[in-house]
């Protein structure tokens, strides 16, 4: 499958590990409450902060959909209050989201996104929140229309996580403007994750409504 044969590179200026110390990559979440619990893990065995990379080793390296997801949450996650936030998770979406579209296996990310944290508790908290919410979206995913969840239609959901990553920058300006970009980055990362077509088109009707609130405000 196209979303699960991707493998993330070290990042910029970061050693790679001996083969013999090397761990087996774990399989990705497969629903939002799996992502859910895989972040607040991680959040709890952390304390004072998460950093980009501890993130990406709760959710694992190798599929673009729950890296998506993962941003996506957090883009809509009252931790984008913190200034620069909104604008680190349309950057990193711009660079995961554009390796998507080109169709990219190998993915690059600065060491300085890697290194950004955010603070665990407030995250846990938000999690909380959400669960029941996520429980409810999870009954009904399931896969449907899997050709979108492939080439050449999987590139165009990249390009579509691109645009909403490049209209978050002047909305970011504008509070809870950037609600609708970061839901239609959700939607995409989900509909990856279960090879649910439905919920990719849902993403682009977000979109939408997102480039709607663009025209109205600018």
């Amino acid at each position: 499958m196209y979303t699960d044969a991707v493998l993330i590179a070290t990042p910029s200026g970061a050693a790679s590990l001996p083969r013999a110390q090397r761990r087996a990559p774990k399989p990705p979440p497969t629903n939002l409450s799996g992502l859910l619990d895989e972040i607040e893990a991680r959040a709890r065995s952390e304390g004072a902060g998460l950093s980009v990379n501890d993130l990406l080793d709760a959710v694992g390296r190798r599929s673009y959909g729950p890296l998506l997801l993962t941003i996506g949450v957090i883009a809509v996650s009252p931790i984008t209050v913190i200034p620069g936030m909104t604008w680190l998770t349309a950057g990193l979406t711009l660079i995961v989201a554009g390796h998507l579209a080109l169709g990219l296996r190998n993915l690059w990310l600065p060491k300085q996104a890697m290194a950004a944290r955010a603070p665990a508790q407030a995250l846990m908290g938000f999690i909380a929140r959400v669960r029941p919410a996520a429980r409810g979206i999870d009954r009904v995913l399931k896969p449907r229309l899997t050709f979108l969840t492939a080439p050449p239609f999987i590139n165009g959901a990249g390009l579509v996580c691109v645009a909403a990553a490049l209209i978050t920058f002047p909305l970011g300006l504008i509070p809870f403007a950037p609600l609708l970009p970061g839901l239609t980055i959700v939607a995409i990362g989900l509909g990856l994750v279960a090879r649910d077509g439905v919920v990719l088109l849902l993403g682009g009707g977000a979109f939408a409504g997102a480039v709607y609130a663009l025209m109205q405000v600018f």
